[in-house]
């Protein structure tokens, strides 16, 4: 075995763990740490097939901007965790019956799996030649010449989701005070204030 070989072990065996001990970690924050961790070895993995750009987009946004915003945001909200863990105990048996189907699922699908004759070449096929074009200008040329209708309509479908999400989640509370910039603008100088004549001795 080379040292690629060793590598390659190393760097898939702590993605496997860290990435089941985000699910275990009874800690959010650990469960955070360990997410970072994983997206690390992914980026490991892609260096060592090639594709470097890809492992630093994926430092520079999953472990940079998206695992840091979800750190920040699982230690500053003030959450009650047993009231989860006891929430989460009650859908557990569901849970799990829904995770054992899965993993049947996923069993018959690989051992029912046959790699066609000419997959190969249909794969090799889609990218351009690795000795004539940077993996950076390929995944260019795949993704926004070959390729560009499907990677706007992916664009469209995660606006979409977005919005829908803002919609579900939007609730308008009465019971806070909010500022009406057109009313404060529109109002009439002389309705805004209001003379008192305060007699001696007695209060407003």
């Amino acid at each position: 075995m080379s040292v690629a070989d060793y590598a390659f072990y190393a760097f898939a065996i702590v993605t496997v763990v860290a990435g089941l001990l985000v699910t275990v970690s009874r800690n959010p924050v650990h469960s955070v740490l360990w997410l970072i961790l994983a997206f690390l070895s992914s980026a490991g993995l892609f260096v060592l097939l090639g594709a470097e750009f890809v492992a630093m987009l994926l430092i520079i946004v999953y472990v940079g901007a998206v695992a840091v915003l979800f750190l920040f945001v699982v230690m500053m909200l003030d959450i009650d965790f047993a009231e989860l863990k006891g929430e989460m105990a009650k859908y557990m048996p569901l849970g799990l019956l829904i995770g054992v189907v899965m993993l049947m699922q996923i069993a018959l699908g690989v051992g029912a799996w046959v790699q066609a004759d000419g997959a190969l070449g249909l794969r090799q096929a889609v990218a351009p030649d690795a000795a004539q074009v940077e993996n950076t200008k390929a995944l260019g040329l795949i993704l926004y010449d070959k390729y560009i209708y499907l990677f706007q309509a992916s664009g469209l479908v995660l606006l979409v989701a977005m919005i829908g999400a803002i919609l579900l989640t939007l609730r308008h509370r009465k019971d806070v005070k909010r500022q009406n910039v057109l009313a404060q603008m529109w109002r009439d100088p002389a309705k805004a204030m209001e003379l008192k004549d305060v007699k001696p001795g007695q209060g407003l």
